[in-house]
């Protein structure tokens, strides 16, 4: 009976993953991650603007939230990046690779305001 199930089951498997393999992906992740934090600081220190990183996005922020890089911007809380948010009518959750032409359009248009 466990032998049936198990051959019935429909859903792919993931692919084995060599240890080698695992700790390349791990070492990816983290020296993205670390670009993104350098990345948000500067923004946090006014040295680049959120239009400069929206208009042309560095790979590091191609999986980033919008919303967490508009928080790293002096003067935007939660609320008022929230609500910036859904004038442009952008998901909270939408990362930047993810924008639409019009989306990151009507971003740039109220920031740069």
């Amino acid at each position: 009976m466990a032998a049936m199930s198990q051959s019935a089951n429909p859903l792919p498997q993931t692919p084995e993953r060599s240890r080698q393999q695992r700790l390349e992906a791990l070492r990816k992740a983290n020296d993205i991650r670390s670009e993104r934090a350098k990345l948000k600081e500067r923004l946090r220190r006014g040295e680049i603007t959120i239009i400069e990183v929206l208009s042309d996005p560095p790979p590091c922020v191609s999986t980033a939230k919008v919303l967490d890089l508009i928080l790293a911007v002096p003067k935007f809380g939660r609320v008022k990046a929230n609500r910036l948010l859904e004038r442009c009518r952008v998901s909270s959750s939408k990362t930047v690779s993810g924008l639409t032409p019009r989306q990151r359009k009507e971003l740039l248009d109220m920031l740069s305001n």
